[in-house]
């Protein structure tokens, strides 16, 4: 049975008026966060095939939509160094609140499945298929984001200034060195699953967009890399000088974008199943009683 005081209800022997002794603002508590998200883990691990993928889908284009707000700030040039980073991480945000609130398959939120795997709750094998199969949507839905606002006109915005923004970015992108790309990616989805782990203490929506606000915008603003994210902001690269051969493009081929997506990708599997996932695991759930 839970303890009445984590959940923020009076029981019988406590006055109404006493303040919880730990967690208060009805808040779920971290081991009841550990608790949640091994559940939750493991009914995301099982979903039927079509419905995994589809909902895959629609994280791709949620966070492609996040990245066209940042590219909206980045694209003003009356805005300071830091205000354009902490602003764009800011309207960044928006995927994830989409993910998290409207519902969707994120790979990088979906490394937190190590925690029932750790358990003994999933197998590898499920893991992994998960992982594929997000993997795979998220690509499809952020790719297919990219066409769409390249067809739209939205890039000729600011006279131009948004379509060479996305050219910036992209070119920036793939300029990675490999460890540093990586190292980038274990940091971002270190925010990315904090800013989950923290959505799941909240009971409302208000709770669960207050707590993914600030991670995601560090993340952002530290020009942190992550792999979903690029998935539609190097495809724009590559699109928009197709679509108008007077922009002059970075020459952003296949193996280009595949070659920095890898060690993005890995970055982002240490940062959220090792520095977070794993992490929790050993704090709350593992050696408990049965």
């Amino acid at each position: 049975m839970s303890d009445p005081l984590i959940r923020g209800q009076p029981s019988a022997a406590t006055p109404p008026a006493a303040a919880p002794p730990l967690y208060g603002f009805d808040a779920f508590s971290p081991q009841e966060i550990s608790e949640r998200i091994e559940r939750v883990g493991v009914v995301k691990a099982r979903l039927p095939l079509p419905r995994m993928l589809l909902l895959a889908v629609l994280a791709g284009a949620f966070i492609g939509f996040g990245a066209l707000a940042f590219t909206l700030v980045q694209a003003d040039a009356t805005l300071g160094f830091a205000a354009k980073r902490i602003l764009g991480g800011a309207v960044f945000s928006l995927g994830l609140i989409l993910v998290v609130v409207a519902g969707a398959e994120l790979f990088t939120g979906n490394n937190l499945l190590v925690m029932a795997w750790a358990d003994g709750r999933l197998s590898t094998g499920e893991v992994l298929r998960n992982w594929a199969v997000v993997l795979t949507g998220n690509a499809i839905g952020a790719v297919s984001l990219a066409v769409l606002v390249a067809l739209s006109g939205h890039p000729a915005l600011g006279d131009g200034a948004v379509a060479a923004a996305y050219l910036r970015i992209a070119a920036a992108k793939t300029a990675l060195p490999w460890t540093t790309a990586f190292f980038s990616g274990v940091l971002c989805n270190a925010l990315v699953c904090l800013a989950v782990w923290m959505a799941f203490a909240g009971r409302s929506v208000l709770d669960k967009v207050a707590a993914i606000i600030l991670p995601i915008t560090v993340f952002v603003a530290a020009g942190f890399e992550h792999s979903i994210a690029n998935l539609y902001l190097i495809p724009m690269g590559m699109l928009l000088p197709v679509l108008d051969p007077s922009l002059e493009g970075a020459g952003i081929g296949l193996s280009r974008l595949v070659g920095s997506l890898v060690p993005v990708i890995l970055g982002n599997i240490v940062g959220g199943a090792v520095l977070v996932a794993a992490v929790y695991h050993l704090i709350y759930r593992r050696g408990r009683a049965a």
